[in-house]
């Protein structure tokens, strides 16, 4: 008989951009719930996604990288809006996780820890990309850096991607949360919906593919979302900024846009389970992502 108390509780995943947050997230719920590129700032929503086990649930709160310059007043209003939606996760956690890169610790790194001292919540350094130190030596150093003259809950080394030290982390985290029942039934994965998923789906690969061309100029709305029997019929625009963008999201005889549209759909097929009929479209608003009326029709708000 397991008399192992179970435990259930929301972990904030706080971290400047590009650390490997939403790769956690994933990597712990065992489905692909949070959009991942190698570019910084992929991560726009706050998101929930749900790790259940036997001895606990760990209701992951995924969350934009923290910057200092995102709340300046010189911020676009895009920013604002991510530094606004990683503060608020912070609100009614359990615990949270401060993720960073193996053998760093930049000025953001610190401007976020920051942060989390000014709430009353255990937090646990989360060591990420560990497998990118060839000189295992160097990590007691780096670890006895990190920590001194800085209070956490415990310490976890870890490669989200290939999931290295999860089980370790996940037994630690549990620690940190209080007795109590699931909050979320067993087979739930997110919180959010399967629209909202399909548009960050697109989104992940306009990010992928053309991050380095326009990396934050685009954003995707769903416009149709139609159930067909056994197979969903999505309707999806890429939105842009200029004519000039849209030419390259569309590409030579339209050759990108179908291959975003290829990978988005297949990414779709195997989350939700089902066949997926997938039509993009490309439009211009100039300036949406320095408009706040624009972010709210886009789906940036409360």
């Amino acid at each position: 008989m397991n008399t192992t108390p179970f435990r259930a509780g929301h972990v904030a995943v706080i971290g400047r951009p590009n650390v490997g947050k939403s790769t956690l997230t994933n990597a712990l719920v065992g489905a692909h719930v949070a959009i991942v590129s190698p570019r910084p700032q992929t991560t726009r929503h706050r998101l929930i996604g749900i790790a259940s086990y036997s001895e606990g649930q760990i209701v992951m709160v995924d969350t934009p990288g923290l910057h200092r310059d995102f709340g300046s007043a010189n911020a676009t209003a895009m920013h604002k809006w991510m530094n606004k939606a990683a503060r608020g996760a912070l609100d009614g956690v359990d615990a949270a996780l401060l993720v960073v890169r193996a053998g760093q610790w930049e000025e953001a790194d610190e401007y976020a820890y920051q942060a989390l001292q000014r709430e009353s919540l255990p937090v646990m350094l989360v060591i990420n990309q560990v497998d990118r130190i060839v000189d295992k030596d160097q990590l007691l150093p780096y670890v006895a850096e990190v920590t001194k003259d800085r209070e956490f809950a415990a310490v976890a080394l870890i490669s989200a991607l290939k999931r290295k030290g999860l089980k370790e982390l996940t037994r630690d985290i549990l620690k940190l949360l209080p007795e109590q029942e699931a909050i979320y039934p067993e087979d739930e994965i997110t919180d959010k919906s399967q629209r909202f998923l399909a548009a960050e789906m697109v989104r992940e690969q306009v990010m992928r593919q053309l991050g380095e061309e326009l990396p934050y100029a685009t954003t995707v709305e769903i416009e149709s979302f139609e159930v067909d029997g056994t197979m969903l019929r999505i309707g999806a625009v890429i939105w842009v900024e200029r004519n000039g963008q849209k030419a390259i999201v569309i590409g030579k005889g339209g050759e990108r846009l179908r291959d975003i549209g290829t990978q988005a759909r297949l990414q779709m097929e195997r989350l939700f389970g089902t066949k997926v009929f997938l039509q993009t479209w490309v439009r211009v608003r100039e300036g949406w992502s320095g408009d706040e009326r624009a972010l709210r029709a886009f789906g940036y708000h409360d």
